[in-house]
């Protein structure tokens, strides 16, 4: 498979498979004044459109496409007193917990969904990137470790 540049700046065709799935929204609860099924009480019915005649529900995949998430790639992490934060200058150097072999974590709105490796960009030697070396499955993804901030 040819490695595949996204920039992310002009990019609006990614589709996350977050393995969501749906959910029913409403379940019938007995009450003192009969059964509810969430959203309308019974003898409510008559005022409420006949499904027969409301058009065929279609989610809108423009505005759901159109939502922003933060993307970020962790290179690394680490943990210091606060003593230490606060003699960091520049020039400082902060060793990380990562090795440079090690692949870095793409996160999405605080969840991890991928790791991958570091790349410098073709035609573009001051700008670098990531290959995707693996898919978090839905199942495990969770937000990276509050102990360790990310740098």
């Amino acid at each position: 498979m040819p490695n595949q540049t996204i920039d992310l700046e002009t990019e609006t065709t990614f589709t996350p498979n977050f393995g969501m799935e749906a959910t029913e929204f409403a379940e019938e609860t007995e009450t003192e004044f009969g059964t509810e099924n969430g959203f309308m009480a019974e003898g409510y019915e008559e005022m409420a459109p006949a499904a027969a005649d409301l058009p065929p529900a279609q989610p809108n995949l423009d505005v759901i496409m159109n939502i922003p998430v933060t993307m970020q790639v962790v290179l690394g992490s680490t943990v210091m007193p606060v003593a230490n934060l606060m003699k960091l200058g520049r020039g400082a150097v902060v060793k990380l917990d990562t090795n440079v072999s090690d692949p870095v974590d793409l996160m999405v709105n605080g969840r991890i969904v991928a790791r991958g490796e570091v790349v410098v960009l073709e035609n573009e030697d001051q700008r670098f990137g990531i290959t995707l070396t693996e898919i978090v499955s839905p199942a495990v993804r969770q937000p990276r470790s509050k102990s360790a901030g990310a740098i």
